[in-house]
């Protein structure tokens, strides 16, 4: 299994930025055959969305309500994932979480890293 640990959350104001940094581990096979890897994140009262994920050959997909402000991208080498939010408004406060998809399917959660944006 793939093992995640998400960081780089924090407060900021509305405009602001953040960079979400997503770290994978586990056994070589696992890691090898990671696909897709995204950014999930979880409001309080809410279900848990996708935000954006990123094909091994660096093609991103963004949900409409980030489309624009957001970009994802990914290093293959170091097996990470990385979130750039920028323009952030108070709607985008959540628990950001990262997954990873391979030949035994969706990666466990992580912790996640809470992002809280003030007006």
């Amino acid at each position: 299994q793939v093992q995640l640990v998400e960081s780089g959350g924090g407060l900021v104001q509305a405009g602001g930025s953040l960079r979400l940094s997503c770290a994978a581990s586990g056994s070589r096979f696992s890691i090898f055959s990671i696909s897709y890897m995204g950014w999930y994140r979880q409001a309080p009262g809410k279900q848990r969305e996708l935000v954006a994920n990123i094909t091994r050959s660096g093609n991103p997909n963004y949900a409409d309500s980030v489309q624009g402000r957001f970009t994802i991208t990914r290093d293959n080498g170091k097996n990470m994932v990385y979130l750039q939010m920028n323009s952030l408004k108070p709607e985008d406060t959540a628990v950001y979480y990262c997954a990873t998809w391979g030949v035994g399917g969706k990666s466990p959660w992580g912790q996640g890293t809470q992002v809280s944006v003030s007006s």
